[in-house]
C-alpha cells in the first residue's frame, strides 16, 4: 500500500495494530527549536531517529542529549538514534531551529532498557555494483551491533549508489513464519529523493511469475509491505534514500526468501550475502 506524502501534524502515519502491518508503527513529528513532543506506545517498542535536526530524548529517567547531527537532509551525515522501551513514555526536546524525526516501532511484549545509538556506532554495509545497476549503501541503527538490547524491531537507512538503479533485488520476500526458510516480518518505508522532485518505482508482486502492482513513489512516500516480492528502483538522474523499518512476528532476525525465478542473480551482485547477514 502506498501512502502519499502528507501534513500528518505529529499523528502516527501507521498506527498500532495497522490492518495492513501490525508489527509496524511508524510516525513523522516535526518541531521548532525549544518545543517538545511526548508520547507512549503500548505494546510496542519504538526507536528516534532524527531525520534533520538535533534533539533530546528523555525516556525512563535517562536524558540522552545532542541526538542528530544532520541539518540539509538525510544525506548530510550519519543517522542517530534513541531506542524507547515497550510502553515507556518518551519526550522529544528541539534544539535546533527545526527538526524532522522518525519515530519507528515494532510490536514487543516485553520492556527493555533504553540507550542511544551514536553515529560512530552505526553498522554500515555496501554492496552491488554499478554494472550490475544495484549498487546500494546500508547504515543499520538499530542492526545486529544492538541484537541483544532490543526485542523485534530493525531499523535501517537504505541508499542507492549513484544515480539511478534498483534496490531489494534479487526480489525477495518476508511474509510467512516457516523456518530456516523464511521469517514474517512487516515492513514499512518512507522514500526521499536527491534532487527532491526526483521520483522512482516500487513494485510489489505478490505471487511468482504472475503480474503484481507497481507504485510512483516520491519525495515522502510512505510504503507499507505486507506480503509479497518487493524491488524498488529510483528514475535515471536521480539519488533515493528510505528510512526501513522491520518488526518480526517471532524472531528480531530476518530470513529472505528469494523468488524462484530471480534467485539465480544473487551470485551475480557483489557483497550481497554479507548484506542479508546483516539483518539481524
Amino acid at each position: 500500500m502506498h501512502i502519499a506524502p502528507y501534513d500528518n501534524h505529529n499523528k502516527p502515519i501507521v498506527d498500532t495494530d495497522n490492518d495492513l502491518v501490525p508489527l509496524n508503527y511508524f510516525n513523522i513529528v516535526k518541531l521548532r527549536r525549544g518545543a517538545h513532543f511526548d508520547y507512549r506506545v503500548p505494546g510496542y517498542e519504538t526507536c528516534v531517529v532524527p531525520a534533520t535536526g538535533t534533539v533530546t530524548v528523555e525516556v525512563a529517567g535517562q536524558t540522552f542529549a545532542d541526538i542528530g547531527t544532520r541539518t540539509a537532509d538525510v544525506w548530510d551525515g550519519e543517522p542517530e538514534g534513541v531506542y524507547v522501551p515497550t510502553d515507556t513514555g518518551a519526550r522529544i526536546t528541539c534544539l535546533s531551529d527545526s527538526a524532522e524525526i522518525f519515530v519507528a516501532g515494532a510490536k514487543y511484549d516485553q520492556t527493555l532498557a533504553p540507550f542511544a545509538v551514536r553515529a560512530d556506532a552505526i553498522d554500515l554495509v555496501q554492496y552491488g555494483s554499478d554494472d550490475t545497476k544495484t549498487h546500494r549503501k546500508i547504515k543499520h541503527i538499530l542492526g545486529a551491533q544492538q541484537h541483544d538490547r532490543v526485542g523485534r524491531l530493525l531499523v535501517s537507512e537504505l541508499f542507492t549508489v549513484g544515480q539511478g538503479g534498483w534496490s531489494g533485488f534479487p526480489s525477495h520476500k518476508h511474509d510467512t513464519d516457516r523456518l530456516p526458510d523464511e521469517t514474517r516480518h512487516d515492513e514499512t518505508y518512507n522514500f526521499r529523493f536527491r534532487p527532491n522532485y526526483g521520483s522512482g518505482l516500487q513494485m510489489l508482486q505478490r505471487v511468482d511469475n504472475e503480474p503484481g502492482d507497481a507504485y510512483h513513489i516520491v519525495d515522502g512516500s510512505t510504503m507499507l509491505i505486507d506480503k509479497g516480492y518487493h524491488p524498488c528502483a529510483v528514475l535515471p538522474g536521480y539519488e533515493m534514500y528510505y528510512f526501513t523499518i522491520l518488526g518480526g512476528l517471532s524472531q528480531r532476525s530476518l530470513k529472505q526468501y528469494f523468488q524462484p525465478t530471480h534467485a539465480a542473480q544473487l551470485k551475480t551482485i557483489p557483497g550481497i550475502m554479507d548484506m542479508i547477514a546483516k539483518f539481524k
